[in-house]
């Protein structure tokens, strides 16, 4: 099976510097990245901030040129800084951003939001892109009530539900999705992972899904690679590598995660009482 995304040994410099003072010199934001994804499943990347995983996402989106290496996309290569991204190339890649709040034109009502990728790359009449529209806002957990309405008007939860219907508007092969759930609270973090795994099984959406949170990670991953200073350090499956992590980074990663099960809550709560216990009167 062609998987819809994979890359092979992608490299990703930047020249800094320059100066009068002080020569040029290249920073390797990503070193030697190779991956494989196949339809309906989801990739986490993970790592600490610095680490590539956003410079990777934006080689992922189309936004940056590899230095180096080969980027596939439902077994085509692809090769923007030869060619360009053309209008059906950037319909099969659409992107989550973190922020929900910064995502949307303040000045667009939500039927607008949703319809413009349709007046951008299709021919569709207005009827119907108003009627892909309304049904997108559904699919999302928002009703017709919403769609006249300003950004302004809804909750960060709903902003980012309204950021993931603007994302599937074209059928993407491939949805990255960069911490999108970051900058809410964490009832309404479960709502969306629960709404994106939905979609995930309805659609067959395939999902990169950029996180520095493990706990999120292992919600939703089927895959998981790790990067430290721009290089793949582990990756394998979510299970394998939860379970039995190999690299130094990774268990320290992991130790410097706190775990979110009852009995883990309990001990620290007991090892607080005990050093309060232990102050002086």
């Amino acid at each position: 099976m062609t998987p819809v995304l994979e890359t092979r040994h992608v490299t990703r410099d930047y020249v800094i510097g320059g100066s009068p003072f002080g020569g040029r010199r290249v920073l390797r934001a990503v070193k030697d990245a190779t991956l494989r994804l196949d339809k309906g499943k989801t990739l986490a990347i993970v790592g600490e901030s610095g680490s590539g995983k956003s410079t990777l996402a934006r080689i992922l989106t189309l936004i940056d040129a590899p230095t180096s290496g080969e980027l596939f996309i439902d077994g085509e290569k692809i090769e923007i800084a030869r060619h360009g991204v053309s209008r059906a190339l950037r319909r099969k890649v659409q992107m989550v951003f973190q922020n929900p709040y910064g995502s949307l034109n303040p000045r667009q009502k939500i039927g607008d939001v949703l319809a413009e990728p349709l007046r951008i790359n299709t021919r569709l009449p207005a009827a119907e892109q108003r009627e892909r529209a309304m049904a997108m806002l559904r699919k999302v957990g928002l009703g017709p009530e919403h769609f006249n309405r300003y950004p302004h008007m809804f909750s960060g939860g709903q902003r980012q539900r309204i950021a993931i219907a603007r994302a599937l508007m074209l059928n993407p092969s491939l949805l990255v999705l960069d911490e999108p759930v970051s900058a809410l609270d964490l009832s309404v973090q479960a709502q969306i992972l629960n709404l994106l795994a939905d979609l995930q099984d309805e659609f067959q959406l395939t999902y990169v899904f950029i996180s520095h949170d493990l706990s999120v990670v292992r919600y939703i991953a089927d895959e998981v690679m790790v990067m430290y200073l721009g290089e793949v350090v582990e990756q394998g499956s979510r299970d394998e590598l939860f379970a039995a992590p190999r690299h130094d980074y990774t268990r320290a990663l992991f130790a410097a995660t706190p775990r979110a099960d009852v009995e883990s809550i309990k001990a620290r709560l007991a090892r607080r009482a005990a050093a309060v216990a232990q102050l002086p009167a």
